[in-house]
């Protein structure tokens, strides 16, 4: 088994990621540039279809393998008039273009073809271009959109779980990274050595099926936007301060998880994955791996690791990518799982926060008045809660935080960001931290399955935390104990 497993890690990676040292571009690597970039193209090209745009993009980026071709045909195999109107990816344009598409994980740990979403997460654009051009055709061709999932998701996964077969199931997908600069973005470098299906690629293959998934199911009146505007809308967005996104139905970047699943689910993600290898095995003339016994167990516990991590835990915001300042001191690691959660609100910064950038300046000031004015080792809570639709790390899941005097190695502490005396947090923010952050760190062993929910003060008696307003909301909550 290790020898299919190892034999089959080196054709999985060769399939998706080349890993060499090619020195990077200097153009910032974010959403926002490469829309930029896309709109320069379409202002250049009046009339030009998104359909035609994102096919020379594949073809920019050499993204023409079997399986791709089988779904979506050769990205050369245009008309004479497509083929003019891309032209317009000239010497520029393609450099560009290629350094922001093309995915590949060097030796040194830095993952390139992924751009920073002004949302704070980390996207590669291949997956996400390969769901809008699947949809963009079922729409133009009037098809079912069949390669939607094997194209943004299915491949990645299964060819992920089988190269890593003989490691534990959560060690097959990610990890995560952080940015040089998140201002101005340049270089990301990995936690750990990659999977196939890193975060950048998962969230990548997320927004591919949703868009590719919203561009088919268009009503047959009505035509596709061009493609920076299919980005933007999806990517760029204001939320208010009141509502966050409990006002927004539309579907954009923060709601991910909670949409992917949402299309993907009902699927059966089981079948769905071994229909895909079975075709890359088909397509690649290594239908040989099939015989492999381990292989339907692989896919097995693979999805429910995917499942666990992707889709029943929120996406929290790594330290490093807002901008947090070393632990000082001896970190004391906690023992698990707890039995407590307390819940905060930070009262302040006073105001919710909507934006990634205005919830990393709250974490950067909470951090500073912890550690400065208060002597603390760090930022007192464990997770913080904003209204962006994401959840921030603070000492995390394994080391003792300093939010609940006498209380800090029995419980997570988890404020949201806001003073909640008078009114409540948004909705989506109180789901976050009640369903999403407590089902994550129950089936991850964190907290022990029969937690408890207490407010901060019924603890500490010097308190009013977490408000009046929404300590009378938690109070009606499944795990809360008086």
């Amino acid at each position: 088994m290790a020898v299919v497993g190892l034999s089959f890690f080196v054709v999985a990676f060769s399939f998706l990621v080349t890993i060499h040292s090619r020195p990077a571009g200097i153009h910032l690597r974010n959403m926002d540039s490469f829309i930029q970039a896309v709109q320069q193209v379409e202002d250049s090209n009046p009339g030009l279809s998104p359909l035609a745009l994102v096919r020379a993009l594949r073809r920019t980026a050499g993204h023409d393998d079997m399986m791709t071709i089988h779904f979506l045909g050769s990205s050369y195999n245009l008309s004479d008039d497509e083929v003019l109107k891309t032209a317009i990816l000239n010497a520029s344009s393609f450099s560009f273009f290629d350094k922001a598409i093309h995915h590949i994980v060097t030796n040194q740990g830095e993952e390139r073809g992924v751009v920073l979403a002004p949302d704070g997460t980390t996207v590669a654009l291949a997956p996400l271009l390969l769901g809008i051009e699947s949809g963009l055709m079922a729409k133009s061709e009037r098809t079912p959109a069949v390669g939607i999932f094997p194209l943004t998701l299915g491949r990645t996964l299964g060819l992920s779980f089988l190269s890593l077969q003989d490691f534990p199931a959560p060690s097959r997908l990610g990890p995560n990274g952080c940015w040089d600069n998140v201002e101005s973005p340049k270089v990301f470098k990995l936690s750990r050595p990659p999977t196939l299906a890193t975060d950048a690629v998962i969230s990548g293959g997320m927004d591919g099926a949703i868009l590719g998934t919203d561009i088919s199911n268009l009503p047959a009146s009505e035509q596709p936007q061009p493609l920076s505007e299919i980005l933007r809308g999806f990517y760029r967005f204001n939320l208010s301060e009141e509502q966050g996104l409990d006002a927004v139905t539309s579907h954009i970047s923060p709601r991910r998880r909670e949409i992917s699943r949402s299309i993907l689910e009902p699927l059966d993600l089981y079948n769905q994955v071994m229909e895909t290898l079975t075709l890359v095995w088909r397509l690649e003339k290594t239908e040989w791996f099939a015989q492999d016994t381990g292989v339907g167990k692989a896919v097995k516990d693979g999805l429910q690791a995917f499942v666990h991590k992707y889709w029943d835990c929120p996406q929290i915001i790594p330290r490093c990518q807002w901008g947090a300042e070393d632990l000082r001191g001896t970190p004391i690691p906690l023992s698990l799982p707890l039995q407590f959660l307390y819940v905060h609100h930070t009262y302040q910064p006073s105001s919710p926060c909507v934006t990634f950038p205005s919830c990393s300046r709250n974490m950067r000031s909470m951090q500073r008045f912890h550690q400065d004015d208060r002597g603390w080792n760090d930022i007192g809570y464990s997770f913080v809660v904003g209204s962006d639709g994401y959840i921030y790390e603070g000492s995390g899941w394994t080391i003792r935080g300093t939010h609940t005097r006498g209380r800090n190695s029995l419980g997570y502490g988890v404020s949201i960001i806001g003073n909640y005396t008078a009114t409540l947090p948004s909705r989506h923010a109180m789901d976050l931290l009640r369903h999403h952050l407590t089902r994550c760190a129950v089936d991850g062993g964190k907290l022990a399955a029969n937690f408890t929910i207490q407010g901060h003060r019924q603890v500490v008696n010097y308190t009013t935390c977490p408000g009046e307003a929404f300590f009378s909301e938690i109070r009606n909550w499944e795990q809360f104990r008086d």
